[in-house]
């Protein structure tokens, strides 16, 4: 299980210049190729400009204000708010406090239309999955981002059917309590547990709280967050079907 768990908050955190703190959660080093994830800690002011290499950036305001500078246009970052930056694409932000924000860096991107893309999921309406769970979309591909879809899953209590997806993802819980559940092991999830799910890993999450589970996801290749199968290949149904 510890594969494919962690925890943002027992990671020490590596500031790379004065105005940031950086804290890893997923990358190679814990076998996860595709992405890159981890949580961002601007100090109030403006931070020195940043640009990921070869990377396509996916951000999502965990908490606090304050804009982001992206190609000439200055964005406002306020929690729930989900952006897209190209590769190569310089951005900087501006806080007005302490800002953070959940980064996914995505290796190797497919090429995409425009520097930059932004959506508040707040605002998005939800859609149905399996087991009586939902979703609202992010950036991805119909919003100029290719590679990926952003999304926020919301798990209601209980426990769905073990299944798998087609797409590689990383999660990470922003409200709520729950069970990870793979290959007959338990992992508990809270506020700050982050997951990675190969391509093909069976699994099941499972709200064991009184509220509802929410999770951001990134997932690659993009597509719906409601495509998953049974551990025999078939559909997974949902509530559309």
């Amino acid at each position: 299980m510890q594969n494919w768990l962690n925890r943002s908050a027992v990671i020490a955190g590596e500031a790379n210049d004065d105005s940031v703190e950086i804290l890893p959660l997923f990358d190679d080093a814990r076998g996860c190729q595709k992405f890159a994830q981890r949580v961002m800690r601007f100090r109030a002011g403006a931070s020195a400009v940043r640009v990921a290499e070869g990377s396509d950036e996916i951000l999502y305001v965990l908490a606090g204000s304050g804009s982001a500078a992206i190609d000439g246009d200055d964005i406002p970052l306020r929690p729930g708010l989900g952006v897209f930056v190209r590769g190569d694409t310089a951005w900087s932000a501006e806080a007005d406090g302490a800002l953070e924000l959940l980064s996914v860096l995505v290796h190797d991107p497919d090429p995409a239309p425009a520097a930059y893309a932004f959506v508040d999921l707040a605002g998005e309406e939800r859609r149905d999955a399996t087991a009586a769970r939902q979703f609202t979309l992010g950036v991805r591909a119909e919003t100029r981002c290719p590679s990926v879809t952003q999304f926020i899953g919301f798990v209601p209590r209980g426990r769905a059917p073990d299944h798998f997806h087609r797409y590689d993802e990383v999660l990470y819980v922003l409200e709520g309590e729950g069970t990870l559940h793979i290959g007959g092991e338990e992992a508990p999830l809270g506020p700050g547990v982050c997951v990675h799910l190969p391509a093909t890993l069976v699994h099941c999450l499972e709200n064991t709280g009184e509220a509802e589970l929410r999770l951001l996801g990134v997932f690659r290749p993009s597509g719906s967050p409601a495509e998953a199968y049974y551990p025999d290949g078939t559909p997974a149904v949902y509530a559309e079907d």
